[in-house]
This record gives C-alpha cells, sequence and structure tokens, in this order.
C-alpha cells in the first residue's frame, strides 16, 4: 500500500476511534448518572458499577462491530481505532474530575486506589480493545 493509502487508512482509524469515544461516552455518560442518582444508594458505588459495565461494554461492543463494518479493518486500524478512543476517554474523564467536582489532576489519579475506579478502570481497558478483539475474531472465523 502506498503512503497516502496508508495515511488515509490511519486517518479513517482515528476518525472512527474520535466517533466509538463519542457514542460510547454518551452513553456511559446517561447510565453513570442513572447509576450514580438511582442504583448505587440502593446497593452500594462498587456494586453498582459492577452492574453498569457490562451495559456500558455490551454498546461498545456494537457500536465498535457497526464502525468497523467496511472496509475490512486491520489490526492496525483496530489498534489505533481503540488507543484513539482511550485517550480521548481519559481526556474527558479527568477534565470532567477537574471541571465539575473541583479535583486537581493528582486527585483525579488518587480516586484509581479506590475499588471503583479500578473496575471501571478495567472496563476502560477493554473498552479500547474490544475493536481489535472483533478484527481477531472475525479473522479466525473466516479463516475456519
Amino acid at each position: 500500500m502506498s503512503d497516502r493509502g496508508n495515511a488515509a487508512r490511519l486517518v479513517m482509524a482515528l476518525k472512527a476511534g474520535a466517533v466509538y469515544f463519542l457514542a460510547v461516552f454518551a452513553a456511559g455518560f446517561v447510565l453513570g448518572v442513572l447509576r450514580t442518582l438511582f442504583v448505587a444508594p440502593r446497593i452500594g458505588v462498587l456494586a453498582a458499577v459492577a452492574v453498569e459495565l457490562p451495559i456500558v461494554l455490551a454498546v461498545a461492543w456494537w457500536v465498535s462491530a457497526r464502525l468497523q463494518r467496511a472496509p475490512s479493518p486491520t489490526l492496525r486500524d483496530a489498534g489505533v481505532m481503540g488507543g484513539m478512543a482511550f485517550v480521548l476517554l481519559m481526556l474527558a474523564e479527568a477534565s470532567l474530575s477537574i471541571a465539575l467536582f473541583g479535583r486537581t489532576f493528582a486527585g483525579h489519579l488518587a480516586l484509581y486506589a479506590d475499588a471503583d475506579h479500578q473496575l471501571g478502570f478495567a472496563g476502560q481497558v477493554a473498552f479500547a480493545l474490544i475493536p481489535t478483539v472483533q478484527v481477531r475474531h472475525r479473522r479466525r472465523k473466516d479463516l475456519s
């Protein structure tokens, strides 16, 4: 593939990552508000995150699959897409933590000492890996 073709694929993967982030972040934001206001007070914060996480990951799986329908993405494309989405997610989460809750960046990072934030971070890593997992799964399925 030419340099121009590689650059075009990279730009497409970065754009897909931005769309993936926006769609899943929007769904996660709504679910996070519902979790905080209605679920966590009844069952506790950690249990509420454990209830919310599979829903967010299911949304992420669906969105990622729709974004990767055509053209056939490579593992590199999927990695760039997931990596871009992860970086945007981490920036958005830190920005909201600082802007809405008045935390410092260090204060935001300190939240990851809590089990609920550790579980959430594990989910964020899974979110980043979903595009790559889907491409690998599709390739194995195509070979069998």
